[in-house]
């Protein structure tokens, strides 16, 4: 059985890791058209600006651009940033939603990837983080890569 590595990842929601913190994660099938899933297995899709969103009792990711195929003739007529819907167990749902109601909560997708033939998407429960916690970041960054310089030099 092949396991889940970092050849299987297409593509990664970079600025979530910077903009939130964690509280859990799940694991969730997604409704693509077919040539979506071409798009999506040539690596045409973005999740930078995407978050998920409840309609009804029902959970959808908006703002995930996929990019047309290359092949297809009538390109100019599909939608790119479409609202897909996101499939996952109706308690897990029910939980999303009653977080997605508390003030600081969002869900956002983190990754989308392989897992054998299937096209599967992270989604994560966050909380924001506030500017003088992303600003702490920044300095610890800065000064591990400020150490990590001031070695070589002595090394």
């Amino acid at each position: 059985m092949k396991n889940k590595s970092l050849d299987n990842i297409i593509t990664k929601n970079k600025r979530a890791y910077f903009d939130y913190e964690v509280i859990n994660t799940w694991e969730s099938w997604i409704e693509l058209k077919w040539y979506e899933t071409k798009s999506v297995r040539y690596g045409y899709v973005n999740l930078k600006w995407s978050y998920i969103i409840m309609i009804g009792w029902e959970l959808y990711v908006k703002w995930m651009h996929i990019s047309p195929w290359k092949v297809l003739f009538n390109r100019e007529s599909i939608e790119t940033e479409r609202v897909r819907k996101i499939f996952l167990h109706k308690k897990t749902i029910l939980y999303l939603i009653s977080k997605l109601k508390e003030v600081w909560f969002s869900v956002v997708p983190l990754e989308l990837y392989f897992v054998w033939n299937l096209i599967k998407l992270k989604i994560w429960l966050v909380k924001w983080k506030k500017t003088y916690q992303k600003k702490q970041l920044l300095k610890e960054r800065t000064m591990d890569k400020e150490a990590k310089m001031n070695m070589k030099k002595y090394f």
